[in-house]
């Protein structure tokens, strides 16, 4: 296996043809920093052309699998003004192209918080299985913020009809209805159920040639068409411009704060 990279925020464990990445800031329910995207971006790139490596299975610590972006970081990046919104969504709109497109076959495990940028990787995975306590989301309206680069890939995995209802309302719902709408392929009750469906699902991927799988994959990707680059800086642009705004600003104060938002008639 490829040398991989030395993480702080992740746990990185490679067994038997699959390496297992953990998500691990559970003090925050792994919500997704700019160091957690480089990390994930730089474990991802390190197995890409491994073909030794079958699978990714993606997993959070803790019980959550991802609360969505750091605020910590937005604080940060409001000091430093525009730019960095931008930049620091579009590093995160970089990760799930890359992870869209890794040639393994990508696995998520989802419990607990499955909001913003963490539905995000749920949609890029090939094949997810949750909880059925899991809370997916997407909240970033309800802070007066877009859905910027992840909401391309989420009409992508579940349809518009579905994604304008949720990105617009920030309704949160569970497995179940995860699986309804076609976001997960698996809901199971309780951690020792998702463990063997993991299993299970494992042994099939490892029945599949390699690069047989990379190209097929390749091929479906293609097939269904892609969220394009130019449609994700323009995203990033109008990120920037909504969380430096009036009600970006009252939106992340308000979540700091605990309180609800006070938006203007």
């Amino acid at each position: 296996m490829s040398a991989l990279p030395d993480c702080t925020t992740l746990l990185l464990e490679p067994h038997n043809g699959v390496l297992h990445i953990t998500l691990n800031r559970p003090d925050s329910r792994n919500a997704m920093s700019l160091q957690m995207v480089a990390e994930l971006r730089a474990a991802l790139a390190a197995v890409r052309d491994d073909r030794s490596v079958r699978a990714i299975v993606l997993s959070g610590a803790g019980g959550h699998f991802c609360a969505g972006g750091d605020i910590k970081d937005m604080a940060n990046a409001r000091a430093q003004g525009g730019p960095a919104y931008r930049d620091l969504n579009r590093a995160f709109g970089a990760l799930l192209q890359e992870a869209q497109h890794v040639p393994q076959v990508l696995i998520t495990v989802l419990q607990g918080a499955v909001l913003g940028g963490g539905f995000g990787l749920a949609c890029v995975s090939d094949i997810a299985m949750a909880d059925h306590q899991a809370r997916f989301g997407l909240p970033e309206t309800g802070l007066g913020l877009l859905p910027a680069q992840i909401a391309p890939f989420v009409v992508q995995r579940i349809g518009l009809t579905e994604a304008r209802r949720l990105a617009l309302t920030a309704a949160r719902f569970d497995g179940h209805q995860a699986r309804r709408m076609g976001l997960v392929h698996f809901v199971e009750q309780d951690p020792q159920a998702l463990a063997e469906r993991l299993d299970e699902v494992l042994e099939h991927v490892l029945c599949c040639a390699p690069e047989a799988n990379a190209m097929t994959k390749r091929l479906l990707l293609a097939s269904a068409g892609q969220p394009c680059a130019e449609l994700l800086d323009e995203a990033a642009q109008w990120f920037s411009e909504a969380v430096t705004g009036a009600e970006g600003t009252e939106g992340t104060l308000a979540f700091v704060q605990k309180r609800k938002p006070k938006w203007a008639p």
